[in-house]
């Protein structure tokens, strides 16, 4: 049987409004930072494969740790591109799935990265959203991200482009 936080985020229910929830809910201590991790890995099992943990959220900002470890190296003993970009679209979808109302969806629609320098290290990436308040129509916003190494150094910048537009009726109610 599935706990009540099991049942809060799974693929098939993540929004916004559970995102946020669920945070303000675990957020506040070490155990309910590593529930909301390991949940939001499930329910994102792509995002989840690199271990990232998020640090702070709150609506419209996002603070996310990866660890340098080998399945997340490249053979040059850095942090691999993929899992730069990983990390930092993770930052901008969170960012941007905190401050949407729950009549909005969104989804990538282009990613943009620069890679500044070679990333080792304890890594963290911070994402910025600020999205229309009321979405009535498809329109396209863009959420930043950077990436940066434990002595402050930037690493990757991000611009994520979301394709915003209403959520049907039919999906609200799900």
């Amino acid at each position: 049987m599935e706990t009540t936080h099991q049942q809060t985020l799974k693929p098939s229910n993540v929004s916004g409004h559970r995102v946020i929830q669920l945070w303000n809910k675990l957020g506040h201590n070490k155990a309910g930072r590593f529930l909301y991790n390991i949940l939001l890995g499930r329910a994102v099992p792509y995002t989840g494969s690199i271990g990232a943990q998020v640090l702070t959220l709150e609506p419209g900002y996002v603070k996310v740790a990866l660890k340098d470890r080998r399945a997340v190296r490249n053979h040059l003993k850095s942090i691999h591109a993929i899992a730069l970009a990983n990390l930092g679209e993770m930052a901008s979808g969170l960012a941007m799935m905190s401050c949407i109302s729950t009549s909005t969806k969104a989804i990538v629609v282009n990613l943009e990265i620069e890679y500044v320098k070679k990333a080792r290290g304890r890594l963290i990436a911070e994402g910025h959203a600020n999205p229309p308040a009321n979405v009535t129509e498809k329109t396209t916003t863009i959420v930043d991200a950077v990436i940066k190494d434990a002595d402050g150094d930037v690493v990757s910048r991000l611009k994520v482009h979301w394709l915003l537009s209403p959520a049907t009726e039919s999906k609200l109610t799900k």
